[in-house]
């Protein structure tokens, strides 16, 4: 059994279909075919319903792919390392979410580029799922994002629980009537939560954090980022909640009001390749550990 068994095998069991298969290969079908038969004499299993349409796994078949796409990943990861460590000039590609970029991602950048200036930085905006998916394939070495998604293949350290709060017209009957709110407070309000896509994002969270509380807000507003969420929060056309570190984006039209919700959080994840052992990653977190330490900010602190 060869990776070319294993990548055949999970083109078709995606593809339910050898044809299509084959043209996302770029082989043609019958040379296809004949790998996969002999696939399964080599394991002496059958792998695919062949009766069935659209074509489906059988029992063994989706166990296989299960470990397949396991083992291919970890290739993937093994191949990119390899190059990292063979490179002569030493690089590091950072995965992040926008709403990051109004807490302290700016200054660990800022500190890390100072006190590791052989080092070369590149930036990549990218929602979370995207940075699971880029780390996977070698074009990033590290990402800072929101969601729990757990991944075999990937190491998520939870740096923080940031939390949250509401953004409200300026002079809103509510910031004038009360110093502290709460979700129950909201229900009426025009709920404009981001991003509208992909999914899972920070939208879940906001809508899981009412859920949780037995709320439903009478409603909802998706729109596709931060800055246009708080541009219509500034229009009157709703309000939003926003990780408290938005509060240092200053505007005159939009007021900003801490929310009484224990557990009422969104993380702060640095997602890495799990088997990554690089010295730059370890004092990048390090650092970061520093600057959370000088800030006087609550943190979980994780070994290596």
């Amino acid at each position: 059994m060869e990776l070319r068994h294993l990548r055949y095998f999970v083109a078709v069991a995606e593809e339910q279909n050898f044809t299509r298969a084959a043209e996302r290969l770029h082989i043609a079908q019958p040379p296809l075919s004949r790998q996969i038969q002999q696939l399964e004499e080599d394991l002496g299993v059958v792998l695919f319903e062949r009766g069935s349409r659209p074509l489906k796994l059988t029992e063994a078949g989706r166990f296989f792919y299960a470990h397949a796409l396991q083992l291919l990943a970890q290739t993937a990861e093994l191949r990119s390392m390899t190059q990292r460590v063979g490179q002569k000039e030493r690089t590091m590609s950072i995965g992040f979410v926008a709403s990051t970029l109004y807490g302290l991602l700016p200054k660990i950048i800022r500190r890390f580029r100072a006190e590791y200036s052989m080092v070369e930085l590149s930036l990549h905006e990218m929602t979370t799922m995207e940075q699971i998916k880029a780390l996977k394939e070698g074009k990033i070495d590290v990402g800072f994002g929101r969601i729990r998604h757990e991944d075999p293949n990937v190491r998520r350290i939870v740096l923080r629980e940031e939390r949250l709060m509401a953004a409200l017209p300026f002079g809103h009957p509510l910031t004038l009537s009360k110093p502290v709110l709460t979700l129950q407070d909201l229900l009426a309000e025009t709920l404009i939560i981001f991003p509208k896509f992909p999914r899972p994002s920070f939208a879940d969270q906001v809508l899981a954090g009412f859920h949780d509380r037995a709320l439903e807000p009478q409603k909802i507003m998706e729109v596709r980022e931060l800055q246009i969420a708080l541009g219509l929060v500034a229009a009157g056309e709703g309000i939003s909640i926003i990780p408290s570190s938005v509060h240092g984006l200053k505007r005159d039209d939009v007021s900003y009001m801490e929310l009484d919700e224990q557990h009422l959080v969104s993380p702060i994840i640095m997602s890495i390749r799990m088997l990554d052992q690089s010295e730059d990653l370890k004092a990048l977190l390090s650092l970061i550990y520093k600057i959370y330490e000088a800030e006087n900010i609550k943190y979980t602190k994780e070994s290596w």
